[in-house]
């Protein structure tokens, strides 16, 4: 078999395996519907290996791998999971293996964020961050330091797909990477040994009001609920609680329920799946908090969704937690993961998940484009008098069908047009490394009027063009990013998050609702009382048998 002809076979066979997925689901239905629907997937399968076939032989240029690649894994396939609903989803190979090694929580590599960035129409790959503790961190590369060579190899145009592969490897290999960092006449190269890096999901914690911990959870992958036990026994005398779920765009259900597991009482329900083809699943607290309780504050945006939502929705239908922030996605649907052919997956939507109150919170998606989904076109208001009403234990109302309605609301504050110029030519990235090269950064940095100069300087130089107003509209946004940036370089991503942390207003205003959060926890507390006061006052039948 020719190279050419292997890639069309083994394309058409993970087509026919997503299809067989489909089918086995179809397979579990039951008389004589289960019977035409099996027939007309039989008939649609033979017409596309017709087309397929006419396409081959009879199209005007030759149907090379990459057409052949192409015309499977971005064309049929996505578009009849797209038909279905938005969260279906077909990885291929290389995006499959991303997202396993998102989920693990950990890689082989030197421990580095890299970016890719267009510039005079060539490509160049610069350093985010080099993440603490790992190889690149230790031997002194930096954010901003653009990648130009991997063992003397130019990289010159490559994508940061490409980098970031040349990158990773087996633990304990040697690899050699060539930076250019502003200031420096010549290249500065580092001989680094790759090592298994972790990537936990939890990329900040720390006591941000005295006895007030603060923990930002980026994503849910396997380490996620051992991290959030960690992170929480790791505060003393906690008193409360901000989690912040901004942003999140969840993951596996697993560590959701594993994280409410720490934080609800014994026997709550956390959340509950339905689906046609497997049985229904009820997911309840099997450990419990063991009685360790505190307010708890969860901050929420309008892309906090699925598994971040489905922690948020069991906190606050159980009123253990004062959901604030923005409603959020509506993301309803679980997803499972099958392996398919050629190490590549299908994630196949084959349940409806519920809160405990019976919220389903997916948003309608009946017409719209996947473009105004994922932006949120057609979002339903809070106050909808077509969402579902519920209540929480404590008899609090709660909305369904339109992602988690906050207790209280904090929008986001709008961002001016230049404040999107500054984030989208990021300026701040490019200015830190010009400024640490010529100034001494120390613990006590703080961004003065001569920095601000500085930063003016380098905006005119970069031709953006800037008013006083300008400056003075957005002052704390700009004095925290430029500091953010410095910092990082000079002692660490941890720093540089701190810094956003302690000057982000959002997360300001929702530590002012601590004391509404006791008081929803006192209730709740009071609320658990009485229901086992109810039961244990419950007359008992009568089974002794004469």
């Amino acid at each position: 078999m020719t190279p050419r002809a292997r890639r069309a076979f083994f394309a058409l066979i993970v087509f026919f395996s997503v299809c067989a997925v489909a089918g086995s689901i179809l397979e579990r239905n039951v008389g004589a519907q289960a019977s035409q629907d099996e027939s007309q997937l039989r008939d649609s399968l033979k017409s596309f290996t017709n087309v397929y076939a006419l396409v081959e032989q009879n199209y005007a240029d030759p149907i090379t791998g990459d057409k052949i690649d192409t015309a499977i894994y971005d064309g049929a396939i996505p578009a009849m999971l797209q038909v279905l609903d938005p969260h279906s989803h077909f990885y291929d190979p290389k995006s499959y293996a991303m997202l396993r090694e998102d989920q693990r929580g950990h890689y082989y590599g030197v421990g580095m964020m890299i970016q890719q960035q267009i510039s005079n129409g060539k490509s160049k790959v610069f350093v985010v961050t080099p993440y603490e503790d790992t190889p690149s961190y230790r031997a002194g590369i930096h954010p901003g330091d653009q990648i130009i060579a991997i063992d003397s190899k130019s990289t010159d145009g490559w994508t940061s797909d490409q980098v970031a592969k040349a990158l990773k490897g087996p633990k304990g290999t040697p690899v050699e990477v060539s930076v250019q960092r502003y200031g420096q006449p010549k290249p500065l190269v580092f001989n680094l040994i790759r090592d298994e890096i972790p990537h936990p999901s939890i990329d900040l914690k720390f006591e941000i009001r005295p006895g007030i911990g603060y923990i930002h959870l980026t994503q849910f992958q396997e380490t996620t609920g051992q991290e959030m036990e960690d992170a929480i026994n790791g505060f003393s005398n906690l008193k409360g609680l901000l989690l912040d779920l901004r942003e999140n765009p969840g993951g596996l259900l697993s560590q959701a329920v594993d994280v409410c597991d720490h934080l609800l009482a014994k026997g709550q329900t956390i959340v509950s799946q339905r689906g046609r083809a497997y049985p229904d699943v009820n997911y309840v607290a099997t450990h419990g908090n063991g009685g360790k309780t505190f307010p708890i504050v969860v901050l929420v945006n309008r892309d906090t969704a699925s598994a971040a939502e489905i922690v948020s929705g069991a906190l606050q239908d159980h009123d253990r937690a004062l959901i604030v922030g923005e409603t959020t996605f509506g993301k309803g649907l679980v997803q499972t993961v099958y392996n398919l052919s050629e190490n590549s997956g299908l994630a196949l939507t084959t349940y409806h998940y519920y809160t405990p109150s019976g919220r389903l919170i997916q948003r309608n998606y009946a017409g719209v484009s996947l473009y105004d989904y994922f932006n949120h076109a057609g979002a339903l208001p809070a106050n909808s008098s077509n969402r579902e009403v519920k209540f929480t234990d404590s008899g609090r109302t709660v909305y369904g069908g339109g992602g988690i309605t906050p207790d209280e609301k904090i929008a986001t504050p709008p961002a001016t047009p230049f404040q999107d110029t500054l984030g989208y030519k990021q300026v701040f990235f490019h200015f830190a490394p010009v400024y640490v090269a010529t100034h001494t950064i120390d613990k006590n940095f703080a961004v003065d009027d001569a920095v601000l100069s500085d930063f003016e300087k380098f905006l005119t130089s970069q031709g953006i063009d800037w008013t006083q107003a300008d400056i003075d509209g957005a002052s704390g946004w700009i004095k925290s990013h430029i500091k953010q940036q410095i910092v990082t370089i000079a002692f660490g991503e941890q720093v540089g998050l701190r810094v956003i942390a302690d000057w982000d207003p959002e997360i300001e205003k929702a530590l002012t609702y601590m004391p509404e959060a006791q008081a929803l926890e006192t209730n709740a507390h009071k609320v658990l009382a009485e229901k086992a006061q109810a039961r244990n006052a419950a007359p008992q039948s009568d089974t002794t048998q004469p």
